[in-house]
């Protein structure tokens, strides 16, 4: 089982320290599952697992597919949505084009607010989903 751990550490190229420090899990866990004396909590297992992208199950048998690690927002990406978004919206309370309307009816400062939900969310799946698909191996572990 900790050769799984080690081949990981290899891969990746970190030692155990820097994944103890980093995933929040002690040394002595993982100095006693190396030599045998015990097996880490699921909690460990978990920010292991977590820490190299891949399940509590591929780490226990190596028989899994590692996983794809789910692109990470940077401060830019967070600065652009930002940007993007408070364009969007000034466009919209200064009515650039005119009220905006949902049915007959001009939308109201609750539903303007629901309405900025949306488009930061839309704002930042799509910036995510363009992370994948024009930096695919970028997301890779």
């Amino acid at each position: 089982m900790y050769e799984v751990f080690e081949q990981l550490l290899q891969k990746h190229g970190v030692t155990p320290y820097k994944v103890a420090k980093e995933a929040g899990v002690t040394q002595t866990a993982l100095s006693n599952w190396k030599s045998g004396r015990s097996t880490p909590s699921s909690k460990t297992l978990q920010k292991v697992a977590d820490y190299f992208g891949v399940t509590v199950d591929y780490l226990m048998t190596g028989r899994n597919e590692i996983k794809e690690k789910a692109p990470e927002l940077t401060a830019r990406d967070e600065r652009d949505i930002k940007k993007d978004l408070d364009t969007i919206m000034d466009k919209i309370r200064n009515g650039e084009d005119g009220p905006l309307y949902y049915g007959d009816t001009e939308i109201d400062s609750a539903s303007l607010s629901l309405l900025q939900n949306a488009f930061e969310y839309a704002l930042r799946e799509t910036k995510k989903e363009n992370k994948v698909k024009y930096n695919p191996n970028k997301n890779k572990k």
